[in-house]
């Protein structure tokens, strides 16, 4: 399992269209990619348990991927992330 942290900076967090590319994105993997907050943890394809998260501005959360193409799902979902600033 690959993880890494990452702090939203997206002024209001990951609401539904965010939420919906970053879900996008991760269908792209073999790979489980699970975002953490505190203690509740979503898979990232499934869209509304992504936004029951509540991920705002500031927070720091922990992005886990665990399958045959963690490396590249962690790589590329941590460039994502950056590159779209939120």
């Amino acid at each position: 399992m690959k993880e890494f942290n990452y702090t939203i900076t997206d002024a209001v967090g990951i609401h539904a269209r965010p939420a919906g590319l970053l879900a996008k994105k991760a269908s792209e993997y073999s790979s489980t990619v699970t975002i953490v907050k505190g203690e509740r943890k979503a898979d990232t394809r499934r869209l509304m348990a992504l936004m029951s998260l509540g991920i705002k501005c500031g927070d720091t959360i922990t992005i886990q991927t665990e399958g045959a193409d963690e490396e590249k799902a962690a790589c590329e979902i941590s460039a994502f992330l950056t590159d779209n600033k939120y």
